[in-house]
């Protein structure tokens, strides 16, 4: 079993602002593999389902950022489940938006959410962050996070959701490069190789001769010369 935790904070007000990134990536896994209906549960919602072989828990706190560890650790603990078998699904400010990595283990680089979480289980969990950029200044970064996604970043943010789930098997499997692999399609998608090429440009017309003014006969004797 995995258990699958998406950062954010409960509410309205916060549901499309940055920091409820890992929320929305749980939502559309949910919605698209058809898992059970979300319920109260561990301090958060939870929702059931199979991804392929793997029966999987979805997790989504309610105990506001700063407190996501009591949720996840209690649920973790009850499902008897070891930090190995935990993916947090996260923002990253130090990517660009519309960039995923992976990480296992490691420091939580200030962010509360992570910062509680290795309070209560350890650091020893997989990490898929999420790129949300930053803003310039560490001062305006809790101002940032707590800001809903512009309209302008609507397009590739549907983008990376999509690709988040068709490739979530892989990531429950163990294959990252497989999951990463499966959001670069939806995000930077190959050109199809039936695409017309852009035609050559025409070469240029070479000058024509100059007409030859000469008499038959020079003609003639230049050509026993």
């Amino acid at each position: 079993m995995k258990l699958l935790v998406g950062l954010g904070n409960p509410g309205a007000k916060y549901a499309q602002n940055r920091h409820n990134i890992g929320f929305m990536a749980m939502d559309r896994i949910a919605d698209d593999h058809g898992f059970a209906p979300w319920r109260s549960r561990f301090q958060g919602l939870v929702a059931e389902g199979r991804i392929g072989s793997d029966k999987v828990t979805l997790l989504k706190p309610e105990t506001f950022m700063n407190l996501s560890g009591q949720s996840v650790g209690e649920a973790m603990r009850y499902l008897k489940l070891t930090p190995a078998d935990v993916i947090v699904f996260h923002d990253e400010i130090d990517l660009a938006p519309g960039k995923v990595r992976l990480k296992t283990g490691g420091g939580h680089a200030g962010h509360n959410g992570l910062r509680s979480i290795h309070g209560h289980i350890g650091p020893e969990y997989d990490r898929v962050r999420l790129g949300v950029g930053h803003p310039g200044h560490k001062d305006a970064v809790p101002g940032y996070v707590l800001r809903d996604f512009p309209k302008a970043d609507q397009d590739w943010l549907d983008d990376e959701m999509r690709g988040i789930s068709d490739g979530i098997a892989h990531l429950v499997a163990g294959d990252g490069a497989r999951f990463l692999n499966a959001i670069a399609l939806r995000t930077a998608p190959a050109r199809s190789s039936t695409t017309a090429p852009k035609p050559a440009k025409a070469p240029k017309p070479e000058p024509e001769p100059a007409p030859d003014t000469r008499s038959a006969m020079a003609r003639l004797m230049d050509k026993f010369r």
